[in-house]
């Protein structure tokens, strides 16, 4: 996944100061977008042995993880997206889920948690399918809404991604995670950092006890450099 990157970084003015600032920029960004916040809790990773349902089926929505964090808090700035599981071991994660959904197609509990699946091996369209279905179900879930919108980014599509955030926050307008999952696409997707900057600051301003806040406050730090770099260019 590409980095920020500012309209007017092919200027041949620019100075030695410039570049360096506008490198930092962009790594900032970079490592910030290695792993978003998730809506719901955050699941172990998909392993080899991910036929047994108590190793694969994530936590329940809005449920907190032994780590007492709340379900959109960040893990860490700087986690890395791990590689992309097989479809073969994602199918296996998700057959003992998929045989009770049989019996309760609607559960949406068991809809979001082979969403959330999905999600971890980066299966991202077959993620989207089964967050849609829950939402059908429970259209009021700000938690899978935020996870939706994560997916719909990761395949590339910024405005559907801002679209699943701005009705994840009509539901829960102070949703930490939503907010800076959004900030996020608005800076790296649509090129806004001043817009990123909002976000941000309301993210802070209404969750003062942020687990990350350091690490959103530098990441608001350098939009602003980003956009005054972007004007003066």
């Amino acid at each position: 996944m590409s980095t920020a990157q500012n309209h007017n970084n092919s200027n041949p003015g620019f100075t030695t100061v410039q570049a360096y600032t506008l490198a930092v920029i962009t790594l900032a960004i970079g490592i910030a977008v290695g792993y978003f916040a998730r809506g719901s809790a955050t699941p172990p990773p998909v392993t080899a042995e991910a036929s047994q349902p108590a190793a694969t089926a994530p936590e329940g929505m809005g449920s907190n993880n032994s780590m007492g964090l709340s379900p959109a808090q960040l893990p860490g700035i700087g986690s890395q997206q791990p590689q992309p599981t097989s479809p073969e071991m994602l199918a296996k994660a998700a057959e003992p889920l998929l045989t009770q959904l049989k019996s309760n197609p609607n559960d949406a509990d068991t809809l979001a948690k082979i969403g959330n699946i999905y999600y971890d091996g980066q299966a991202y369209p077959q993620a989207i399918q089964y967050y849609e279905k829950v939402l059908t179900i429970q259209p009021q879930n700000a938690d899978v809404r935020t996870d939706l919108g994560t997916a719909y980014w990761y395949t590339g599509d910024a405005d559907k991604a801002i679209a699943s955030f701005e009705k994840a926050l009509a539901i829960q307008p102070n949703h930490p995670g939503t907010l800076f999952n959004l900030g996020i696409v608005k800076w790296q997707g649509k090129k806004d950092p001043k817009g990123a900057v909002v976000v941000w600051e309301q993210l802070l301003q209404t969750n003062p006890d942020y687990a990350q806040k350091d690490q959103v406050q530098m990441l608001i730090e350098r939009a602003k450099m980003h956009g005054t770099n972007a004007t003066k260019g």
